[in-house]
C-alpha cells in the first residue's frame, strides 16, 4: 500500500555558478554530515523544500546513519547529464557500506532531486549466510496464470518447515523489491539462513500485467492476491522435501490484510504471519495516507486540499449504497474497478480472524503512517485473548520493517537498508516453536 510523493524539478534560470556540480554535490554532502540541515536545505529548489524540509531531511539523514554508521570519507563524484538536469552521484564510505548519495541539480543549479543508492549491487544483511541454503526456480499455478518464482531451500535433511511470502499492493516482484530495498529476498534469504524453505513468487499483477489489465472492470483481490497465494501453499504442500504440515504464509501489508481469506480457503495452512497487515477498509487506509502526507508539511495548498476532498468524495462512494457494478473507475479511489471495492465491502480482516483455530504471528513497525498501530490494535482487540496468537512491535521500524528515526515519509523507502534483524529471528523461533 504505498503511495509515493513525486517530487517535481524546477524550472529554468539563467543563473551561473562559480563551482562545478561536482563541487556542490560535496559542500552539500558534507553539510549533511556536519548536520547544518537549514544550510542544506538553503540549497533544494521550492519544490523540494517544501517536500524535504530541514527538519525531514535531518530525519531522513539520521534514519539513515541507523542502517549505514557514521560516514567515514566522501570516495569520489560522477557526473551524468538527464534531458536538462545534471547528476551528480557522490559515492561516500560509510561504517557499513558504500552508498552513491545522487543529487540532481536543475538548470538554475539548485537541487531538485535527491536519492541514496546502493554503491553496486544489492547488499546481503549479515543474518543472510549462503553456505546454509540454496535457491531455485520453480513455478506456481496452472493454465493462463503461471508464476515464475524462487524456493529457497535450507541444507538440513529431513522435512523441512516453509513459508510461502505474499505480496502487499501493486504490481510486485518476487523480491517486494521498493527503491533499492528488497524486504522479501531479506526474509527468504534470512529465514532459509534459520533452516526454515520459503517460496517467493511475482505476483499476478505484474508478471501478467496486459492481460490482467484486460480484466480490471472484473478484478477482485481474490484474481490479485488469493489464488496465487493458495497455490504457492499446495505447491509446497505436495514438495518432497516439505512437512506438508508445517507450512505457513507470511503477508506483507495487502497480503496481511487477505490472511484470514488465504487461511479460510486452505485450512492446513500451519500459521499465519502478519508484518503491518491492516485491519481497516482499504479505502479509509487510501485517504488516510493521502492526509498523512498532504500534512507532512503544515497547511496543503490549495490544490491539495482539492484533490484530498475529491477523494473524500469517492471514499463516500466506495461506502454507499450508490456503489454498483457499473459505476466508472474513475470515480473510485485510485482509479479501481467498482468490482474490487464491492468484494471488500463485508470484508473485516479481524473479525473474519477469529473464525479460524490457525495460529497468528502479528508484527507491526511503529513508525509505520501506512498500515499504523490504530490497525495493530485491532489485531489484538479481535484476537488478543488467544494463547495461539502472538503480538509484537517495533519502536524504530517503518513500513518495510526496516530501522529509521522520526515519523515516517515516503523518501525513507529511497534509502538503502535491509529487514531488521530481529524480525527475522521473531519470525524464525516463533515457526519453529509450532509444532
Amino acid at each position: 500500500m504505498l503511495l509515493v510523493a513525486a517530487v517535481t524539478l524546477e524550472a529554468r534560470s539563467d543563473e551561473k555558478a562559480e563551482s562545478t556540480p561536482d563541487d556542490r554535490a560535496r559542500e552539500f554532502v558534507n553539510q549533511l554530515a556536519q548536520k547544518e540541515y537549514g544550510q542544506a536545505v538553503a540549497r533544494f529548489d521550492s519544490k523540494l523544500s517544501q517536500h524535504l524540509p530541514a527538519d525531514k531531511l535531518k530525519d531522513l539523514w539520521e534514519g539513515l546513519l541507523v542502517q549505514w554508521g557514521e560516514l567515514q570519507k566522501i570516495q569520489r563524484t560522477r557526473q551524468q547529464a538527464v534531458q536538462k538536469f545534471q547528476v551528480v552521484l557522490v559515492t561516500c564510505r560509510f561504517q557499513r557500506g558504500q552508498l552513491d548519495v545522487k543529487v540532481v541539480f536543475s538548470e538554475n543549479q539548485k537541487i531538485s532531486g535527491l536519492f541514496f543508492l546502493p554503491a553496486g549491487n544489492y547488499q546481503s544483511p549479515a543474518y543472510v549466510k549462503p553456505d546454509r541454503f540454496k535457491e531455485t526456480e520453480v513455478t506456481i499455478g496452472t493454465g493462463l496464470w503461471t508464476l515464475p518464482g524462487t524456493l529457497s531451500l535450507p541444507n538440513e535433511k529431513g522435512k523441512l518447515p516453509a513459508v510461502v511470502l505474499v505480496h502487499g499492493s501493486g504490481p510486485q516482484d518476487r523480491n517486494e523489491t521498493i527503491g533499492p530495498n528488497q524486504p522479501f529476498r531479506d526474509l527468504a534469504e534470512g529465514l532459509a539462513s534459520q533452516g526454515i524453505a520459503v517460496l517467493r513468487y511475482e505476483k499476478r499483477t505484474k508478471h501478467h500485467r496486459i492481460k490482467m489489465a484486460l480484466l480490471s472492470g472484473s478484478l477482485t483481490v481474490r484474481e490479485e492476491t488469493v489464488e496465487d497465494a493458495v497455490s504457492a501453499v499446495r505447491f509446497l504442500q505436495a514438495h518432497e522435501r516439505i512437512d506438508g504440515n508445517r507450512v505457513f504464509v507470511l503477508g506483507h501489508s495487502l497480503g496481511g490484510y487477505l490472511l484470514p481469506q488465504i487461511g479460510a480457503e486452505e485450512q492446513k495452512i500451519a500459521g499465519l504471519i502478519s508484518l503491518a497487515g491492516s485491519t481497516r477498509p482499504l479505502e479509509e487506509i487510501v485517504l488516510a495516507q493521502v492526509k498523512y502526507l498532504s500534512a507532512l508539511n503544515g497547511e496543503p495548498p490549495a490544490e491539495s486540499r482539492q484533490k484530498l476532498q475529491q477523494l473524500a468524495e469517492q471514499v463516500a462512494l466506495v461506502k454507499s449504497s450508490a456503489l454498483k457494478p457499473e459505476t466508472p473507475a474513475s470515480q473510485l479511489p485510485l482509479g479501481i474497478s467498482a468490482s474490487y471495492w464491492l468484494a471488500l465491502r463485508e470484508y473485516d480482516p479481524a473479525e473474519s480472524a477469529r473464525t479460524l483455530q490457525t495460529p497468528f504471528l502479528i508484527l507491526q513497525g511503529e513508525r509505520d503512517y501506512q498500515v499504523t498501530m490504530d490497525d495493530f490494535a485491532k489485531w489484538k482487540q479481535a484476537l488478543g485473548g488467544r494463547k495461539d496468537v502472538r503480538f509484537k512491535s517495533y519502536p524504530k521500524l517503518n513500513h518495510l520493517f526496516m530501522a529509521g528515526e522520526g515519523p515516517g515519509v515516503p523518501v525513507e523507502y529511497m534509502i538503502p537498508g535491509n529487514v531488521a534483524a530481529e524480525v527475522v529471528d521473531d519470525i524464525a523461533n516463533w515457526i519453529h516453536g509450532q509444532r
